[in-house]
């Protein structure tokens, strides 16, 4: 995998509804990530904290301009779909991007 730009967001559903919203991330989020020319990859992962579940969205991008194709103008905010409110308890507005310097 070549990319130059990494993306991670977070958010948290109930424990009850994560297989639910597992689904759901697979037929948008994870849909909409592969998409977008210039995404070189995605994992989709999740953990039970106590009664929540946490899932850890981490992609791969070219470039800058591919985070644009996918997050909009502002590559910062989060991106999401419209039953993401109905599972969602808590969630990032705001994703976190690093620079790949190495990949092994």
């Amino acid at each position: 995998m070549t990319a130059s730009l990494m993306r991670i967001w977070r958010g948290r559903t109930r424990r009850s509804d994560a297989d639910a919203y597992e689904t759901y991330l697979r037929a948008t989020g994870l849909v909409g990530y592969l998409a977008v020319e210039g995404n070189r990859g995605v994992r989709l992962t999740r953990r039970d904290l106590g009664d929540d579940t946490e899932f850890c969205l981490v992609s791969f991008w070219d470039s800058w301009d591919a985070v644009r194709e996918f997050a909009g103008e502002d590559p910062q905010r989060a991106v999401f779909y419209p039953e993401d409110d109905r599972f969602l308890v808590d969630r990032e507005l705001v994703v976190s991007h690093y620079t790949i310097f190495a990949n092994a």
